[in-house]
């Protein structure tokens, strides 16, 4: 089929668009800021500029196409979500009514509608008969907290869980929530397609009912951490939001819809979705969970976590939290081929050293040393050569990509995880840009301090570092 995918730089979307192509589709993106998904996705995949509220531009996005998938909203633009997002399903059902389009596809939100709906779950809801009254056959897939990497609602999860280790929580945290892996919600989007033409409700969840509180601990023990979680009554959902807000990246005008929601009780109801898509078998809360936490991983197959950073990531230097990492990346231009730089970085460490302050690289050193580390003393197996596996001082390398890339994973004694990434880029008459990235996983609150304490040495260090593998390359 030729299928249109509006939302693919979402969570979802972006998610969905290489299983459509795996599957064999060919696959159109509607999208206002079309160059954000040039860099992630291959030729196969068409890119046009519009958005869906522009009814000229749907129309034509959706010219040819057999599907549609409506995977938009509002809430972190507007305050007056629910309007617009009711004007924009509105204007999408209509074009893909005048396109002749034979199938939409919607994921909206879970809850029961005979109980008082959040805003953000009546909307939703609400979305949905929009489009089905359009006159085309929609499929509405009905989930609960989506667990995967990236997920808002599983960040807030992440981020509370990580750098608090004693929660006084409001009452939400006991309600029921049925959440799904975001591996399982793909499954059903794509199996869509291959259902009968007409409009149907199915609602879509996990194994486990758990409570949110639930979660959070079973989080905390996949991770090898200690927390206590108290339930006060005091925390209305306006407070609960300034308190996301303070403690995790996410603003509190996201935040307080979102919390909102969790007041409502999310689970499926009947075995639709299970007899209807017989082959998908819904993962646990746990396995879900374990898979969104593994970066180097491809759990959603088409790319590690490091790509797909690196597919939305600024175009300049960058210092800040994303998905739980906290990441320090540098890029410099250089007047020589990219295969020169990555010569360069390629052979950093052992005798050689690492070209910038080799003497905060040896106090590392020996301060790993000193708590039972490794330190430098390994040094590395060949002054020129690299394999995946191979020992260079206290790193290990994950990933190596002959002439472009180098990823190097820490084994000295950390409160996380850290990564040091380089990548060549080839550029135009023989230019190319190094982009360097520091890469680190904070193992709760300590890791959290420890990375901010070493903050001002990395400014040093990593700036400097990069500076010189440029420097190098061209001389």
């Amino acid at each position: 089929m030729r299928v249109l995918v509006t939302g693919a730089t979402g969570y979802i979307g972006g998610r969905l668009v290489p299983r459509l192509c795996e599957a064999g589709h060919t696959v159109r993106c509607l999208a206002r800021a079309p160059l954000r998904l040039q860099a992630r996705f291959d030729e196969r995949v068409e890119i046009v500029e519009g958005d869906v509220g522009d009814a000229a531009a749907v129309e034509s996005a959706l010219k040819d196409c057999h599907a549609a998938y409506y995977l938009v909203h509002s809430m972190a633009s507007t305050r007056a979500f629910a309007q617009k997002d009711r004007e924009g399903a509105a204007i999408f059902g209509s074009a893909a009514r005048k396109a002749g389009v034979q199938l939409l596809v919607y994921l909206g939100g879970l809850g029961d509608e005979s109980s008082a709906l959040s805003p953000h779950l009546r909307s939703r809801h609400e979305v949905g008969s929009v489009l089905r009254e359009c006159g085309v056959p929609v499929i509405e897939f009905r989930a609960a907290q989506i667990i995967g990497s990236g997920s808002v609602s599983f960040e807030m999860i992440r981020y509370l869980t990580e750098r608090l280790p004693v929660m006084i929580a409001p009452k939400w945290v006991m309600t029921r929530c049925q959440p799904i892996g975001v591996g399982d919600v793909l499954q059903y989007l794509v199996a869509a397609l291959a259902q009968t033409r007409r409009s149907c409700i199915y609602e879509i969840g996990g194994r486990d009912v758990l409570t949110y509180r639930q979660m959070m601990l079973r989080y905390a023990s996949l991770r090898g951490l200690k927390r206590l979680i108290v339930v006060v009554p005091l925390f209305t959902p306006k407070l609960s939001s300034y308190w996301v807000h303070l403690i995790t990246p996410i603003p509190a005008r996201l935040a307080q819809p979102l919390i909102k929601g969790l007041t409502n009780e999310v689970i499926v109801h009947g075995d639709a979705s299970l007899r209807a898509f017989p082959d998908i078998h819904p993962t646990s809360f746990d396995e879900a969970l374990r898979l969104a936490l593994d970066r180097s991983r491809s759990g959603d197959r088409e790319s590690t976590w490091f790509d797909a950073f690196a597919a939305y990531a600024p175009r300049g230097d960058f210092s800040g939290i994303q998905e739980g990492m906290l990441i320090d990346r540098r890029v410099r231009a250089a007047s020589v081929p990219a295969v020169r730089v990555a010569q360069i970085f390629s052979a950093l460490g052992g005798e050689r050293g690492w070209l910038a302050a080799n003497y905060l690289w040896a106090l590392r050193g020996l301060l790993d040393r000193l708590i039972g580390g490794v330190g430098l003393r390994r040094g590395r197996r060949s002054a020129t050569g690299l394999r995946v596996g191979d020992a260079v001082d206290f790193w290990r390398v994950e990933a190596y990509e002959p002439d472009r890339l180098l990823r190097l994973r820490a084994e000295m004694r950390l409160p996380g995880r850290a990564w040091l990434q380089f990548e060549a880029r080839s550029g135009d008459q023989a230019r190319s840009t190094l982009v360097q990235t520091a890469f680190f996983e904070p193992r709760g609150l300590w890791g959290q301090l420890y990375w901010y304490c070493v903050a001002p040495f990395h400014k040093a260090v990593f700036g400097s570092l990069a500076e010189r593998i440029v420097r190098a390359a061209e001389q």
